[in-house]
């Protein structure tokens, strides 16, 4: 079957509820969603019952760069910074120095096992090197895992930041592929260029989108998300015209947004959440469709070699010696290398060598293809298990709501109290979203003359407002009571 404009949205929606309904059930088997989304496309190929036609590597491309816009944005916002600064020393060498061994340790096998050239099996290593960012965000929350000391802050948030990494080493070495003649050396100025504009990039335009998103007055609550699509486009794009890194931008404009008080907040994650998993099942089917089974049975062989090295070697290497300056228990470093999930980003990169056309780009993108398969079947499926092995998990009885969930719950056991706003308190005349309010508490109501206000972040607290504020504990309303007094602004 080829897709035509007539057609092309009936196959797209019955891709997408076959999807949709088959994760609903995956886990039932210990199958990883993902892998489900891959398997739906690779049906509905040419190699499948569904005899879809779809072979445009630029496409494809697109399609990715697209979905991981969304995905690593998303998964910016949920980032919560209180969890991830105990950790981030250790989260950015992971997904920096751990990336480059990882490809440096897996480049030297695969140039030890096979024809491939020095600058070849780099390129191959370094397409692989990064863990996929859409592959554990959804799997470690799908499966409300929860992990002891930090583990989970650690994984996501190096899943989120290391594949701006693995882009710079991708693009530096298929340059070197292509012109033979340039020394390793000429791309280290491009590697540096990328990293420090894209992290330069990502913070100011955070602060810049904060700037607009609650200054600008929409008519409408839901124009602010198609705002902030337009201003994470916007970073990426704009950071990429520059030399920067557009991947390392979009995700620290979303980690720093994340942790701001921002107008209709609420509405804007939840978008995304959806959209976040609209465009990884968009994804996965893409490339499902993209690859021709066919092509990927003769490489089965040298795959599994390749994918077992680097689940069993090279990722423990590249996690290993990244982390000796940190102390930590080492059966927590046997875990961060066990979640070295691949997925549907190697998968992306590995479209730029198809699309410059080098000699063993299809044989690369096929092993690619094959290694995130494996990935996602042997790591994704017993992360739960390994966690219990290696006593990394916390039990049942641990796990607790968030405040947050505790404040939205049917019957919350929060702590309710009315606060009057004088006339020379700080919150008069300002916006809600101005306060800086704190995170474990929200104002519920404000009772106004003789009627009641529903707040939202653009809400102009007037004087004499009684505002109703719920706390998940009694200690809480004392950092409100700063806050409405201006205290906090100094702290």
């Amino acid at each position: 079957m080829n897709l035509t404009i007539e057609n092309i949205l009936l196959v797209g929606s019955l891709l997408l509820l076959l999807s949709i309904f088959a994760g609903k059930t995956s886990y039932r088997f210990g199958v990883p969603t993902l892998l489900l989304f891959l398997a739906i496309g690779m049906l509905a190929g040419s190699d499948g019952i569904g005899g879809i036609h779809f072979d445009d590597p630029k496409i494809a491309q697109f399609i990715g760069i697209v979905s991981l816009n969304f995905i690593l944005f998303s998964g910016g916002l949920d980032t919560n910074w209180k969890a991830v600064k105990p950790i981030l020393k250790e989260g950015v060498t992971l997904s920096t120095l751990g990336v480059l061994l990882t490809a440096l340790t897996l480049g030297l096998f695969v140039w030890y096992i096979t024809d491939f050239t020095f600058y070849e099996s780099m390129l191959l290593g370094s397409i692989v090197s990064s863990t996929d960012a859409a592959a554990v965000f959804s799997i470690l929350r799908s499966k409300s895992l929860a992990l002891k000391a930090n583990l989970r802050p650690t994984l996501e948030l190096e899943s989120g930041s290391n594949d701006p990494m693995a882009y710079v080493l991708t693009i530096a070495f298929l340059t070197l592929v292509v012109n033979q003649d340039q020394s390793f050396m000429s791309i280290v100025p491009m590697f540096f260029l990328q990293m420090v504009l894209g992290g330069l990039s990502g913070f100011a335009f955070g602060k810049l989108s904060k700037f607009i998103i609650n200054k600008i007055k929409l008519d409408f609550e839901g124009l602010y998300p198609v705002l902030v699509i337009a201003l994470m486009f916007t970073t990426f794009s704009a950071t990429d015209f520059v030399g920067g890194n557009g991947f390392l931008a979009i995700y620290i404009c979303a980690v720093y947004l994340g942790n701001q008080d921002l107008i209709h907040k609420k509405t804007i994650l939840k978008m995304y959440d959806g959209l976040a998993w609209l465009m990884e099942i968009v994804l996965f089917l893409t490339l499902g469709l993209l690859v021709f089974p066919k092509q990927v049975i003769p490489f089965m062989g040298i795959g599994l070699l390749i994918s077992l090295f680097l689940i069993m070697v090279a990722r423990p290497v590249g996690v290993f010696l990244s982390l000796l300056p940190y102390r930590m228990k080492l059966r927590r470093r046997f875990y961060i290398s066990w979640v070295g999930l691949r997925g549907a980003v190697p998968i992306v990169f590995a479209t730029y060598p198809l699309l410059a056309g080098i000699d063993k780009a299809n044989m690369i993108f096929n092993i690619v293809f094959f290694i995130s398969v494996t990935s996602i079947l042997i790591q994704g499926t017993t992360l739960s298990i390994v966690a219990k092995w290696l006593h990394v998990a916390l039990p049942e009885k641990v796990k607790r709501a968030s405040p947050t969930d505790l404040l939205l719950a049917e019957n919350p056991k929060a702590e309710m109290k009315e606060i009057l706003v004088s006339p020379n308190c700080f919150a008069a005349d300002k916006k809600i979203v101005e306060l800086g309010f704190p995170k474990n508490a929200i104002i519920a109501m404000i009772k106004r003359d003789d009627g009641y206000v529903t707040p939202h972040g653009s809400t102009v607290i007037e004087a004499w407002d009684k505002l109703v504020v719920l706390a998940d504990r009694p200690e809480i309303f004392n950092e409100v009571d700063k806050t409405l007094k201006g205290e906090q602004e100094h702290t």
